[in-house]
């Protein structure tokens, strides 16, 4: 499903500074880590596949898509499952004996672990790479936002939170002892912090040593208007010294959420985070950190800053962070391009076809499944600006008399409680389809038959966030439940995203 990448950043002129957010894209619960010179960052993807995507930077600032870590189905999913904003929560990414590990918790399941198959070069590294299968390491209900940490001694340690519309409590982090290999449990969970009272919500644990000291950073009091949270301890199972290190105060950046730290060859610190926008989803910022009395100052001394120069981040890339993920996708590939995903928890063949001869990719009209769920919505992140999305694309629905008006085919945008929509005139000609996106996230669609003289698709609409994720936007090609040996098809020439 993917072809072979290997990293290699555009060099312009030096620009020792940046903005933030560094991605204004939805990367929700992000964390990274350092492979010899090249940063690696995963975040959540709840029903997506592929899902676990993987970006690397040589910067921290500017980024690609150059892997997936689960590329064809969710572990755990069944056909039918309700699968929105669900599985695959908070991960955790490391590089430990040569290969690359995730850790990420799936709230109905437990805590999985997915690792690169093979040892590798750190100054070789080659994308895609080849995964193992996940492992349910910690089979447990509630069970979240999981880091591991393998210590000096051999030893392997995992701090975790607790959903609670699972697990029956909340706002309390846990520790456990792994086996040696990472992949089982020595010794059950127990709670090593209880945050209720001063740090409610307390979730998302980063685990980390330094200097004889072991830290948990963590968030607390929400998405919506929380902080980060670091404690300190001698003891893997505390008790614990507790300092808050980033909040918003006097700035613009609600409720600094959880992410993760990583230091560049040179020894300076560096703290990844999110910022819960609504609509445009958990976009993700860059923080300045350094250290005092063995404690982490995050930022402009514990509140976030929108600007910095630094000449230590070395960046070679004079254009804006966000100009890797605009692009337009004339489909002449025998894969799909990274950032596309499928809402369905799955990835089935009869679905599409890339076809790279003819440079297009043609969906095929699938069931709509229960409570009208399209599993086979093919979607991307959308900006956190105003933007346009158009596509140039053409609808063959089944020709058979059983079949008609039984399929339909277009763009939409979804979201956690709705949906909007385009359909494609069913003329078999090519058609142009667009929908511009204002900065309030106030969406209005239209059709051309020409790309230049455009007529408006239906009513304004307020796009709605999704399921702990922003809205998505993409093409859907769907049926009702009338059984046929054939399926129609919407092929789709090109897609183009625009910053207005």
């Amino acid at each position: 499903m993917f072809t072979s990448i290997s990293l290699s950043l555009a060099v312009h002129g030096a620009v020792p500074s940046y903005t933030n957010p560094i991605l204004p894209y939805d990367y929700s619960d992000p964390d990274v880590c350092r492979v010899g010179d090249t940063y690696l960052m995963t975040s959540s993807s709840f029903n997506n596949v592929p899902g676990l995507q993987i970006l690397a930077s040589k910067d921290l600032v500017h980024w690609e898509i150059v892997d997936a870590a689960i590329r064809y189905r969710l572990p755990g999913y069944k056909e039918g499952d309700k699968v929105a904003g669900n599985f695959v929560w908070a991960p955790a990414i490391r590089e430990h004996d040569g290969r690359i590990w995730i850790y990420y918790g799936d709230p109905d399941r437990g805590i999985y672990c997915v690792r690169s198959n093979s040892q590798f070069t750190i100054h070789n590294l080659q994308f895609p790479m080849e995964w193992e299968e996940p492992v349910l390491v910690m089979p447990a209900k509630g069970y979240i936002d999981p880091c591991p940490l393998w210590d000096e001694d051999g030893r392997v340690w995992l701090s975790h939170g607790v959903a609670g519309s699972r697990f029956g409590l909340k706002s309390v982090l846990m520790m456990a002892e792994l086996t040696a290999d990472g992949l089982g449990v020595k010794t059950p969970s127990r709670i090593i912090f209880d945050g209720h009272e001063e740090h409610p919500t307390s979730e998302g644990t980063k685990l980390y040593k330094r200097n004889g000291y072991y830290y948990i950073m963590h968030p607390a009091g929400g998405v919506a208007t929380g902080w980060q949270v670091v404690q300190r301890s001698k003891n893997i199972y505390g008790p614990y010294e507790l300092k808050v290190t980033l909040a918003q105060g006097k700035t613009a950046v609600n409720a600094p959420h959880q992410g993760g730290w990583v230091e560049t060859p040179e020894g300076d610190g560096w703290f990844i985070h999110f910022q819960d926008v609504g609509v445009a989803g958990r976009i993700v910022h860059l923080q300045p950190l350094r250290w005092e009395n063995d404690w982490p100052v995050m930022g402009n001394n514990g509140e976030p800053v929108m600007e910095m120069k630094n000449e230590k981040l070395k960046m070679k890339n004079s254009q804006p962070s966000w100009v890797n993920f605009m692009r337009r996708d004339e489909f002449d590939s025998t894969e799909l391009a990274l950032d596309w995903q499928w809402s369905g928890g799955r990835v089935e063949p009869r679905w599409y076809f890339c076809d790279a001869a003819n440079s297009r990719l043609r969906l095929y009209s699938a069931p709509r499944e229960a409570d009208e769920w399209m599993p086979n919505l093919l979607l991307q992140k959308i900006p956190a600006v105003a933007f346009t999305a158009t596509a140039r694309v053409k609808f063959c629905p089944n020709t058979h008399k059983k079949m008609a008006g039984a399929e339909q085919a277009g763009m939409i945008v979804t979201g956690r409680k709705a949906s909007f929509r385009v359909e494609v005139p069913v003329t078999n000609e090519w058609v142009y389809l667009k929908l511009e996106m204002n900065n309030r996230q106030q969406g209005q669609f239209y059709t051309s038959p020409d790309g230049k003289h455009w007529t408006k698709a239906g009513e304004p609409f307020q796009a709605v966030e999704g399921h702990w994720i922003g809205a998505q936007v993409g093409f859907f090609c769907t049926r009702d439940g009338r059984q046929h040996n054939d399926s129609g098809w919407m092929d789709v020439d090109w897609f183009e995203t625009k910053r207005q």
